[in-house]
């Protein structure tokens, strides 16, 4: 009986570990942090501070396998595009992460196919 309480203190602590990870809402299969909050069709305002964002980011979706690229470095606008190498029709080929004017946004590319409708809050 012992070992059986032991076990379950260690899968909820597992999954007290991650809760980001674990809870996350999901567009077209790209993960989309729970503070999230619908904006437009696929574009999703955040409570996260832009470095908070790639954080989350880098730690679903590692560097390694999912290419990251600068497109905006300016007064005002930063933006990172994350790009996933094995996108499908109807599935995200990519994320744009982009903070303007304080404000943190995510962009969900949906690759043209079968269409995923967004989820609002």
């Amino acid at each position: 009986m012992c070992g059986l309480s032991r076990y379950k203190a260690a899968l909820v602590a597992g999954f007290l570990a991650l809760p980001g990870v674990s809870l996350a809402e999901r567009v077209a299969g790209a993960a989309i942090p729970d503070d999230a909050r619908l904006v437009e069709p696929n574009r999703y305002k955040l409570e996260k501070s832009y470095d908070d964002a790639l954080k989350y980011y880098k730690a679903i979706y590692p560097p390694a396998k999912y290419p990251r690229r600068p497109i905006a470095n300016q007064p005002g606008l930063k933006a990172v595009h994350i790009e996933n190498p094995e996108a499908r029709p109807g599935g995200w080929e990519g994320l744009n992460v982009y903070d303007i004017r304080g404000e943190t946004r995510v962009f969900v590319l949906v690759m043209p196919g079968k269409k995923d409708p967004p989820r609002g809050r």
